[in-house]
């Protein structure tokens, strides 16, 4: 008998992130999967993707035809993108990882608010530029478990004000639909992962948890919203501990929502 493919991991990186984003995780999951192949990929909006414009959907779109069949492991707005892909084309999604990612926001009001948010973020990228964005946006008390080391400013450096405001207006969590009511139907093993000094985010991982069948919520310790860039060997750890040394065996079948 042939042996098995090779596991791929696809990883899905934030927003002001890129591919590049993952180098130093990527090398680390290596590490502890040595047969897995381990890939990051551009999302519309940045890198090397700048120039393509696209919703949640047609972002989940782009993702699936450049990561292939594989495991998927998204990062905040990478990780809305991957749960997107997991719904839409669950042929290629075998297993899903989720980093500090939510669902959408139940709530009109409050996701009509969001995006007038989104939309003055947008505007303000437009305004002052990527770099005075970037100093701004890693202020942010979300990412306070940053050093300057982690916070890949450089890396963020690389994307355009246009794209970024771009995938604000397209990809944000006020552009997104709510989700939930659809999670009942993934048939895709899901590990949820949120930093345990991330509170906001770890409220939601529990929620993806109990309404995603059968899967699994992990706090990291001593890491907030970044798990993968502040407590990086600890994130491998927790990833490699729950896949399989073997890819998901499943037929491929044209799905699409």
């Amino acid at each position: 008998m042939a042996d098995p493919a090779p596991q791929r991991i696809i990883l899905v990186h934030g927003f002001t992130q890129t591919a590049s984003s993952w180098e130093t995780f990527a090398a680390l999951l290596g590490d502890r999967l040595p047969n897995a192949g381990v890939v990051a990929v551009d999302l519309p909006g940045h890198g090397s993707a700048g120039e393509l414009r696209a919703d949640l959907w047609q972002s989940a779109d782009h993702l699936v035809r450049h990561g292939g069949r594989a495991t998927y492991v998204g990062y905040s707005m990478g990780g809305r993108v991957a749960l997107h892909a997991a719904l839409a084309h669950p042929e290629f999604v075998e297993r899903l990882i989720l980093i500090g990612a939510t669902a959408g926001i139940d709530d009109d009001d409050e996701r009509r608010a969001r995006r007038r948010s989104d939309e003055e973020l947008a505007t303000r990228i437009e305004t002052i530029g990527v770099e005075a964005f970037i100093d701004e946006w890693l202020a942010n008390p979300l990412f306070a478990g940053l050093t300057p080391a982690t916070a890949q400013r450089a890396d963020r450096l690389r994307n355009t004000a246009a794209g970024l405001a771009s995938s604000l207006r397209s990809t944000g969590t006020g552009r997104q639909e709510p989700l939930w009511e659809r999670l009942a139907t993934l048939d895709v093993p899901t590990l949820i992962l949120a930093g345990a000094a991330d509170p906001k985010f770890s409220e939601l991982g529990r929620r993806l948890r109990d309404t995603i069948p059968g899967a699994r919520f992990e706090q990291i310790a001593g890491a907030g919203h970044s798990v993968h860039l502040e407590r990086p060997e600890a994130t491998a750890d927790a990833i490699a501990g729950w896949l399989p040394q073997e890819p998901r065996s499943r037929p491929i079948e044209a799905r699409r929502a």
